[in-house]
């Protein structure tokens, strides 16, 4: 049993590297581009005089390097032939976001905003597994033109993890002769909505507050009367795109329908395991950036003479730090190779477990990793000179999103004590 990245895997790591030394980096040393991910960065940008967005020459220059990567054909790496891609799978993805985030910031790689020059298209996929003809042509080749995109609206003010608890709700109504739907209620942190032209609103449809079955996707057009953008709400980490919604006596016709009326549960769940685990992967070649900055900080700083690193209290946190990743990027490859292998049903009655353990750890450990740099390098490391605050409070983020940790563990302990999962027959005789 080999537990090497696949040569090719590794050559690809390499193409990429020689694609960003000679179109990536010369464009963020360009036009003082370098204000973006040096002391600066959260300054310039952030629009703090327009609801603190995003500002507009920031989100230019990434959409510039997006265009590189795709004219190299880096972009669309994940996604299937049909549409530009090369069908990467898990694992490819998994190490590609893990060796990217141990770089460091770069206009190559900024998960602040989810930007990479190997990009991540779970709203292509959904689109691609659920949608009509007409709602591909429109959301997956209008999406890649940069013509069309959607935000994703499942969470409320009230109702988080609780989403088949929602209050946003939609009924069957008829306005100038044509079939359709009227849609009332609010979302909240809805990210991307200040760019897209649309919002996936998944509200419900019929049954009972609880039931997974009964919520139905709505594409939304951003310019439907009744549809308001009330606020963005400002964050630990900014520029903010986080929205909060509502919808007053909204109309969208039939054919705004994603999938199937009632279902919509399952798309909001599509996905949500390679999403998981590709953040876990991001989290940790963060983590290892923060861990690798320290050693060499520690070796080459000598306060009363001596090398930092000589001393134990250096030393033992950044050995329990390192030894966890080890642990954790081992798990990540397995998860990945073996989701691989595996359609979306067998992963969730199988890998759910593991893969909430890749997420909810690798997330904890980004964070601890960069608290510990911020205090082996002291003064330094607690400026924005330094990137580890910003990693710290982009990547405490993901502890609450994407499944907080709370939920992930809940679904691990469902697993081990067989309320879901192989083990359920086995358990439920005990």
């Amino acid at each position: 049993m080999s537990f090497a990245l696949p040569p090719d895997l590794i050559a690809y790591l390499e193409e990429i590297d020689k694609f960003i030394a000679e179109k990536i980096v010369p464009l963020q040393a360009s036009n003082d581009n370098n204000r973006f991910f040096d002391h600066r960065r959260e300054h310039a940008r952030t629009n703090w005089d327009n609801k603190g967005l995003p500002r507009d020459d920031w989100e230019e220059l990434l959409s510039q390097s997006r265009r590189l990567a795709d004219e190299a054909g880096f972009y669309r790496f994940c996604l299937p032939e049909e549409y530009g891609g090369k069908n990467g799978g898990n694992l490819w993805m998994a190490a590609i976001r893990m060796y990217l985030a141990k770089k460091g910031l770069g206009l190559f790689n900024d998960l602040q905003n989810e930007h990479s020059v190997v990009g991540n298209f779970p709203d292509v996929l959904m689109v691609r597994e659920f949608g009509t003809p007409a709602q591909k042509a429109e959301f997956i080749a209008g999406r890649l033109a940069e013509k069309r995109s959607f935000a994703f609206g499942l969470t409320e003010p009230n109702h988080g993890s609780d989403a088949t608890h929602m209050f946003t709700h939609a009924v069957k109504t008829m306005r100038g002769g044509v079939e359709g739907w009227r849609i009332d209620g609010g979302k909240m942190w809805i990210s991307g909505m200040h760019r897209a032209t649309h919002c996936l609103v998944f509200a419900r449809t019929h049954g009972k507050a609880g039931d997974a079955f009964g919520i139905t996707a709505f594409f939304v057009p951003r310019t439907a009367p009744g549809f308001e953008v009330e606020s963005y709400e400002w964050t630990f980490n900014m520029p903010t795109d986080h929205a909060t919604l509502t919808f007053t006596n909204v109309f969208v016709p039939d054919t705004a329908v994603l999938g199937e009326v009632g279902k919509g549960l399952a798309i909001a769940q599509t996905f949500v395991h390679e999403n998981r685990l590709r953040q876990a992967a991001s989290s940790l070649g963060a983590a290892e950036y923060c861990i690798e900055k320290s050693i060499k900080y520690a070796r080459r700083r000598k306060p009363f003479g001596e090398e930092l690193s000589r001393n134990q209290g250096i030393q033992f946190p950044i050995v329990e730090l390192q030894t966890q990743v080890e642990m954790l990027k081992l798990l990540i490859l397995k998860t990945a190779t073996e989701m691989d292998q595996m359609t979306q049903k067998q992963i969730e009655s199988t890998l759910g477990d593991k893969v909430s353990m890749c997420n909810y750890w690798g997330n904890r450990l980004c964070t601890q990793a960069a608290d510990r740099a911020i205090q082996i390098h002291g003064g330094i490391g607690y400026s924005r000179h330094k990137q580890f605050e910003h990693i710290y409070r982009h990547h405490r983020r993901y502890r609450i999103t994407e499944g907080s940790e709370e939920i992930q563990m809940r679904k691990i302990a469902a697993y081990l004590f067989g309320y879901v999962g192989p083990k359920k027959r086995e358990m439920s005789k005990l």
